[in-house]
């Protein structure tokens, strides 16, 4: 089966756009009422927005495609495009993404190779990222990857304040 992770081109927001929403349902709407849903989805996945990422010279987005299907994609942020100021020379991993119709595929594990990769060729020393703490399957395969919770701090899913774990990786 042929698998390939391509850059995001700014063209194709749209499809972004829909990959976006259904993976980020499909992890967390069976976890959250569908009001705080919508209300985070409305404002976090906006076309413009969406847009305004892509342009960001800090942000790299990369589609992953098996078969010739799109399956998953990976968002990563250096310099100010990261969410927050976790460590000195970082590259953060905002969102890494499968959808559920290709779980299990290890699709996941090639997207966080790709993310180190980056990493390693922008000479970053940590990788980090953010994950609910009731995300349990992510929260193993990030400790699986070599990743160690570092801090924590909340999140806000609508009107419902959560917690989000801190994880890095120190890169040699």
């Amino acid at each position: 089966m042929t698998i390939q992770i391509v850059p995001i081109q700014t063209s194709q927001a749209a499809t972004l756009l829909d990959l976006s929403l259904r993976t980020f349902n499909d992890t967390f709407s069976d976890q959250n009422t569908p009001e705080n849903m919508e209300a985070y989805v409305s404002e976090a996945f906006q076309l413009n927005k969406l847009e305004k990422e892509l342009a960001n010279p800090d942000s790299n987005f990369f589609f992953i495609y098996t078969a010739d299907q799109l399956a998953g994609y990976l968002k990563v942020n250096i310099n100010d495009a990261q969410t927050e100021d976790i460590a000195e020379n970082a590259l953060e991993i905002e969102r890494i993404y499968v959808d559920s119709a290709f779980k299990g595929q290890g699709l996941g594990k090639l997207l966080m190779e790709k993310a180190l990769e980056i990493a390693n060729e922008k000479k970053r020393t940590t990788v980090w990222l953010g994950v609910w703490e009731k995300n349990l399957p992510a929260i193993g395969f990030y400790q699986k990857q070599g990743f160690k919770k570092v801090g924590q701090h909340s999140f806000w899913m609508g009107d419902d304040e959560q917690t989000d774990f801190i994880m890095a990786k120190v890169l040699l």
